[in-house]
């Protein structure tokens, strides 16, 4: 990217209103869901869009900033750990001698915001006013760098239009409070320390400030507030800058506060433009392996920018002691937690254009493996029972207890209970390794997460009287149903899991003998244990009726009342609350994905017309209570090749986090929700598969798009897919790594560098 040679220049969106998001409004009630959509981040540190200028201390939204892995634990009487937010550093005020100036709200727009997604750039301006006397219009950055993550950089433009008065700005940090102990504090540097987990942050800032070109000093300065006066006058500018540096350190004998002084020092020495200049060179470079563009249908792409730009925002390559909460690092709602979201929901983006980030999430999950081991034994099983709800310490972070949509306290059983989780994580580690084929991953990390949790599932099924193997007591991804037997996607599930940690004993056992003696020595793991996983996995109970095809849900869930969820379409509420908690565990309502999950995952469980029957009946059955559903029932409903149907899911799935309805975002995006807008489109409606021996595609877009494109990596490997339906015509372009095979509608294509694939699309056209 271009060095910007003035503040104006960066202040200046990208002109392509693809890229852009812009909202002109300022409703105090969409305050907190505003401040969500426009948050920049960068997987380390993320700033949420609060107003910088003159922003009210009873301010009541969410805190601004956010501080990857900064967890303690609050109440002490209900320990649960949580995300602890870091400093508002953005703060600005410009004030007159008898009290600030006041944000002009006139007709039309009043504090616009533009998310340059692009570039990574929050930018927004207002005009501050004294009467009819003084009027100043500010200007203003805010980004979380991508290339150096540690910094945050605020740029601040003020230029005056009208009136001659003594103005007085001051920039400072404020936000902290309880939450953290002071160890230090000098006039641009900080170390705090958490009260319970011993985490400490550092901090440091430098800032500048010119008028008309000149530097000038601050008249006054205290820790991480300076002040600065001046006469203005009309065609007067005033630049600002401030840089901030933060680290982290996990342990109370670590001191954060030398990385966070060495890292700015180093961006102090190069200026504001190299921040900005190599903070879009980093946003540049993940557009390139990641966009995905549509055409035919702008607010499809307005959407997929959307999603992407936050999917390439939440991930932190760097740092394998931390993942992604279910609403990333955009505000606070579950604590920051991290749930099966990760695995299932985001790691199919980040394995497929991101493979560092995906495997460095992957890492996190090895790296709390003796937490999930420790909450199997704890409940006398075997192998690792991974934690529904995880920080950075893997142990099992779910709340007892929370007050439900009806006010009434409920008791939350998915910690014990949803179980799953275990084989989502292993679900992950196949399919990463399948499609980077990393095999140091594999020796290192991912054979021993899929051994231990194939150990698990052996463990928790039980042989019974049938000659099957159940799981009983457990809750699905469906959790309107609690304490079932034999859920389909969790046996099945498991099922799959426990056959790849056999292969993987093949695997290793024939290319790597010598790190398979070490790990089966160090685990324990013997013959006679091999062969009792063998029989679990032949012999675990599914629930499929061989007859119709159809997977019941859990045992009993077909003799459940059937409710007719279409005379309920008009509800602004989910379904456990129209019904009652009771009636709906007696009804075959379910909350999200289940079942259809399952044939969105592992489609090949699904022969024949089987898929298209499953799908049928239960499609019509979900109440989508969760923001996780419906992008799964878009994806089965492309690959089915229902459009129509597909396309209503992806736009009700982007309207969760985009649209201002009945979903209320202030506590953070719905990062899942993004990650399946994602997988829709590329495992959807381009009918991306991976195979052993390459890539494989099944297209079915929608009538309207005329074209989708996207770039994925495979195995080392760097290509381009154009899928146009103006010439029925799918090009594949390998811009990187060996030559490899495509299949397109089953039949096979090679692919090279210096041969190009373009192919007739072949199969149905679109409904």
């Amino acid at each position: 990217m271009k060095d910007p040679a003035t503040m104006e220049q960066a202040l200046e969106p990208t002109a392509d209103g693809a890229w852009v998001l812009v909202d002109d409004g300022c409703d105090a009630l969409r305050e907190s869901d505003r401040e969500t959509r426009f948050t920049v981040s960068n997987g380390f540190l993320a700033t949420r869009a609060s107003r910088a200028i003159n922003q009210s201390q009873q301010r009541t939204a969410p805190p601004s900033t956010y501080v990857a892995g900064l967890f303690d634990t609050r109440d002490t009487e209900r320990p649960v750990p949580e995300l602890i937010p870091g400093p508002d550093w953005v703060q600005v005020r410009v004030s007159l001698p008898g009290g600030q100036l006041v944000q002009h709200f006139g007709p039309g727009p009043s504090h616009p915001l533009t998310l340059d997604m692009r570039r990574g750039l929050l930018l927004t301006e207002c005009r501050l006013v004294e009467g009819a006397a003084v009027s100043l219009r500010l200007r203003l950055l805010r980004l979380a760098s991508q290339d150096q993550r540690s910094l945050g950089l605020q740029l601040l433009h003020l230029e005056t239009e009208k009136g001659e008065a003594e103005i007085t700005l001051e920039a400072s940090m404020d936000g902290f409070d309880s939450d953290l102990t002071s160890e230090r504090l000098e006039n641009e540097f900080g170390v705090w320390r958490t009260h319970l987990s011993g985490k400490g942050l550092a901090m440091a800032a430098a800032v500048a400030l010119r008028i008309d070109g000149q530097n000038i000093p601050p008249t006054s300065l205290a820790p991480f507030r300076w002040t600065w006066t001046w006469k203005t006058r009309p065609g007067q500018v005033v630049c600002f800058d401030r840089i901030v540096a933060l680290s982290r350190s996990d342990a109370r004998d670590q001191d954060p506060g030398e990385r966070a002084r060495d890292d700015l020092d180093g961006a102090r020495e190069k200026s504001w433009r190299s921040v900005v200049q190599k903070h879009e060179t980093a946003w540049s470079n993940r557009w390139s392996r990641s966009d995905v563009k549509v055409e035919g249908d702008g607010t499809a792409q307005k959407a997929l920018r959307f999603a992407v730009y936050h999917l390439n925002s939440a991930a932190n390559p760097e740092d394998p002691r931390v993942s992604i909460g279910a609403r990333a690092l955009t505000g606070a709602d579950y604590r920051g937690h991290v749930f099966w979201d990760t695995e299932i929901f985001l790691l199919p983006f980040y394995i497929l254009t991101w493979p560092e980030a995906a495997r460095s999430l992957l890492m996190f999950r090895f790296h709390t493996l003796d937490g999930a081991r420790a909450k199997a034994a704890d409940r006398g099983w075997r192998g690792a029972f991974y934690a529904w709800e995880s920080t950075d310490t893997g142990l099992e972070t779910t709340p007892e207890q929370v007050v439900g949509p009806d006010r009434q306290i409920v008791d939350i059983l998915t910690g014990a209970q949803e179980q799953h989780i275990s084989a989502d994580v292993a679900y992950a580690v196949w399919q990463y390794w399948q499609a980077t084929g990393d095999d140091e991953f594999l020796i290192a990390a991912g054979a021993e997460i899929l051994l231990e949790t194939g150990r698990f599932w052996s463990s928790r099924a039980q042989l019974e009287a049938d000659g099957l193997h159940h799981i009983r007591g457990v809750i699905g991804p469906d959790e309107y149903h609690e304490t079932i037997d034999d859920n389909a996607f969790t046996n099945v599930m498991a099922r799959r899991n426990i056959r790849r940690a056999l292969e993987v004993t093949a695997l290793l056992r024939e290319r790597w003998p010598d790190q398979w003696a070490a790990l089966s020595g160090r685990l324990g793991l013997v013959e006679v244990e091999l062969e009792h996983w063998r029989s679990v996995a032949d012999a675990m109970a599914t629930g499929l009726d061989s007859d119709t095809g159809l997977f019941e849900q859990f045992t009993g869930y077909f003799d459940l009342e059937d409710v007719d969820l279409s005379a309920y379409a008009g509800r602004s509420v989910p379904m456990d609350v129209v019904l009652g908690r009771e009636r709906t565990q007696r009804s075959q309502v379910i909350k999200q994905a289940d079942v259809v999950a399952l044939l969105a995952l592992l489609p090949e469980e699904f022969p024949g017309k089987t898929g298209a029957a499953n799908f049928r009946y239960y499609e019509p059955r979900c109440g989508h209570g969760s923001s996780l559903s419906t992008a799964m029932h878009g994806l089965v409903a492309a690959r089915l090749g229902d459009t129509e149907m597909a396309l209503d899911y992806f736009h009700r799935t982007a309207a969760i986090d985009l649209a201002d309805t009945k979903v209320a975002i202030g506590g953070g995006i719905h990062i899942a929700a993004q990650g399946g807008l994602w997988m829709m489109t590329v495992f959807g409606f381009a009918g991306l598969s991976l195979r052993s021996d390459g890539v494989a595609l099944a297209p079915h877009l929608p009538r309207n798009w005329s074209s989708l494109d996207f770039s994925m990596d495979w195995r080392g490997r760097q290509l381009t897919i154009n899928i146009s339906q103006a010439d029925h015509r799918l090009h594949a372009t390998l811009q990187a790594g060996e030559p490899m095979i495509l299949t397109l509608h089953g039949r096979a294509h090679k692919l090279s560098l210096d041969q190009a694939l373009v192919a007739d699309l072949g199969g149905p056209a679109p409904k």
